[in-house]
């Protein structure tokens, strides 16, 4: 259960990060106004309020895997959002990344 509740809280970190920074994105790139950067600026904080849930006290532990989540969830964003197709490099690296979360979070400690 432990390992769901934080697969759970990392993925509700990576909307709310890789979303807000896409709505400030859309705010400013875009020009889609200050009231998508407010709300980009509401998602960041939710980020990093949610970040602090997770089950490991550890803030550099899970901050650092955290980042392999940030990077296949970006590509994520990005094929739904934008259109983007992530080449075969771009796979394997999110896919690095994600083996890299594995060991971080979950390999067992004695």
């Amino acid at each position: 259960m432990t390992v769901a509740r934080s697969i759970a809280l990392f993925i509700a970190a990576a909307i709310a990060e890789i979303g807000g920074a896409w709505l400030i994105w859309q705010g400013v790139r875009e020009h889609r106004g200050l009231l998508w950067i407010g709300a980009g600026i509401v998602g960041l904080g939710l980020y990093g309020f949610v970040a602090t849930l997770q089950p490991d006290a550890n803030f550099g532990r899970i901050l650092a895997a955290y980042g392999g989540i940030f990077v296949a969830g970006s590509l994520a964003w990005g094929m739904i959002f934008d259109g983007y197709r992530p080449d075969r490099f771009d796979t394997i690296g999110a896919a690095i990344c994600l083996l890299g979360v594995a060991v971080i979070m979950y390999a067992p400690r004695g």
